[in-house]
């Protein structure tokens, strides 16, 4: 059909399409990453807090090991029901749902008197935080076309490094407050940085949207090609598409639960201990928020440059491959550094960018798979396996920590757990969840 004299030229396709991606960009991953920056620092603050909380409270190293990973059995627990739920009741408010009880949860935490209280609030925070990050990834399947889905997620996960960058100085500066108005320093701790939480939770409330059809700041065009090419994808997805239960009891998807398992053996192995092993090292307790900034600031930047590579070369598997074997080295080497500042950090530095590069890479793989409330159910299971590591990492730190007194073997065994991910990433390829044919 001719256009009528006087109207706007259509624009070409490739505009469309860039301009579209970028507005999705800007809308949705700062304040998704806010919300994952804060739920973050919630989630790790322990670590900085346990300087003084594990001498005020007599708790051992593996007491503390155990508590700070009980976190994720809670969150292991309760993933796939939250993500079901996201499913049905949309984005904007479970998240902001999340949001909000996690931050109740986290602040609650200056309450604890004791080990048990330890045990139920760590738990409960886990619990209260279940299902926000498969969500968001799940979220962004109804917003991403999958071909430029893992730079988007490696800026949403680059949260991870940034929030213990930016929490290691204000946790440590937090802790000076030791003995004012009678709060110890850690309890000011987890009082002051709650208030992010609970402050993004109430803006997803009101600035997120559900689906691109109801983005007042899409333009009709861009709205039909965001929307035409994401349905082509499902349509291709739903083409191989297996059942929620097919999927959940798949061996590609538990094998790539076990993948996660191990990456996030080594990263929270090391990332709810990483201020108690510098300050072994010889680091002050005034400068360890400092010290710890610098291995996570390196992650962040590693995490970008690793996620825009693989979206830029379209492979997937060996640059986790890469990833792993970067993070094992500095891992490994960092068991041999425990008693030099200067080596202890280096070689951290290597292993945080190692093991967080997985991260952004390894969500590729299950979100080409799958759609819908097979997706939802899917990645929160995956997440759910992978965050079993969350807990069995740092108890086993804990525990390798009371019964040779040091950190050697704790970060060996991290460092083999980041390798094996690499290792089944490469074994487990790329191809979708298969349904089984019919008889």
């Amino acid at each position: 059909m001719a256009r009528e004299p006087g109207s706007a030229p259509e624009r070409p396709r490739h505009e469309i399409e860039t301009t579209t991606l970028r507005k999705v960009g800007w809308r949705l991953i700062p304040l998704l990453a806010l919300g994952y920056l804060a739920a973050f620092i919630d989630r790790v603050n322990v670590s900085f807090a346990a300087l003084q909380m594990n001498r005020d409270l007599g708790f051992s190293a593996t007491v503390y090991g155990f508590g700070a990973g009980i976190l994720f059995i809670g969150y292991a627990l309760f993933e796939v029901p939250s993500n079901l739920i996201l499913h049905r009741v949309g984005g904007r408010r479970w998240l902001a749902r999340i949001m909000l009880t996690w931050g109740i949860t986290a602040g609650a935490m200056a309450l604890v008197r004791g080990a048990s209280g330890f045990f139920v609030l760590r738990f409960l925070l886990g619990v209260a935080e279940a299902g926000f990050f498969p969500g968001v990834l799940y979220f962004l399947t109804y917003w991403v076309p999958a071909a430029h889905r893992a730079r988007l997620v490696g800026l949403f996960m680059i949260a991870i490094p940034v929030s213990t960058a930016i929490g290691g100085p204000v946790s440590s500066a937090l802790l000076r407050l030791d003995g004012m108005l009678g709060l110890a320093g850690w309890q000011w701790l987890f009082v002051f940085e709650t208030i992010p939480s609970l402050i993004v939770g109430v803006a997803t409330l009101i600035y997120l949207r559900d689906t691109p059809s109801e983005a007042e700041w899409l333009t009709p065009p861009e709205k039909q090609w965001l929307t035409e090419t994401l349905a082509a994808e499902r349509a291709l997805q739903m083409r191989s598409r297996p059942t929620l239960i097919q999927a959940l009891t798949s061996t590609r998807v538990l094998v790539l639960g076990l993948c996660y398992f191990c990456a996030d053996f080594g990263l929270y192995g090391v990332l709810l201990w990483v201020p108690q092993i510098l300050s072994h090292a010889g680091i002050s307790e005034a400068f360890v928020g400092s010290f710890v900034a610098l291995p996570y600031a390196a992650a962040a930047a590693g995490m970008w440059w690793w996620s825009w590579h693989s979206d830029l070369t379209g492979e997937r598997r060996w640059h986790i491959v890469a990833a792993a074997l970067l993070g094992f080295c500095g891992l490994a080497a960092s068991a041999y550094t425990v008693d030099s500042p200067l080596l202890s950090v280096v070689a951290i530095t290597c292993g945080a960018v190692g093991t967080l590069g997985i991260l952004p890479i390894f969500w590729t793989l299950p979100a080409a798979m799958l759609s819908g409330e097979v997706a939802a159910g899917a990645l929160a299971l995956i997440n759910s396996v992978g965050n079993l590591g969350g807990f069995t990492g740092p108890y086993l730190m804990g525990w390798t920590k009371t019964m040779s007194g040091d950190f050697t073997y704790g970060l060996l065994l991290v460092a083999c757990g980041v390798l094996t991910s690499g290792l089944i990433a490469l074994l487990v390829g790329e191809h979708p969840v298969r349904q089984p044919a019919r008889v």
